[in-house]
């Protein structure tokens, strides 16, 4: 799980959670987070609950039999687990294939090229070498 606050703070956090243990889960995570606010607090930072990601990791089958409410509550603002999030330029997705990032990375090379093609005609060829 990973949480990204005000200053760029991050906490990842592993729990593995048994069937049926959601529950549970999101209290230990809960009391963490609270661990985290008053370490915040004592820095004169301030955890900011808006800009706060939640994800959980783990195969197709394993996130679907979860049929408990996995959203989390921090300072009265409720937080929804999402399928993909971002952290220093990586995009981690709910199942760890890492598709959305290499399709985006890709798409971004082929641009890159693409200007590079245009660019050709315009300067000499060794500048190109």
């Amino acid at each position: 799980m990973g949480i990204v606050g005000a200053y760029d703070l991050l906490n990842f956090l592993e729990i593995s959670v048994p069937p049926g243990q959601e529950v549970v889960s999101l209290h230990k995570l809960a009391s963490c987070i609270s661990e985290l606010k008053a370490w915040c607090a004592s820095g004169r930072l301030q955890l900011n609950a808006t800009k706060t990601e939640l994800i959980w990791f783990g195969s197709r089958a394993a996130l679907q039999k979860s049929s408990a409410n996995r959203s989390l509550t921090i300072d009265s603002v409720v937080i929804r687990p999402t399928d993909v999030v971002r952290d220093l330029g990586v995009l981690l997705d709910s199942e760890l294939t890492m598709k959305l990032h290499i399709n985006r990375l890709v798409s971004t090379c082929f641009c890159h090229l693409r200007r590079l093609r245009q660019l050709k005609h315009h300067v000499n060829c060794d500048v190109m070498k």
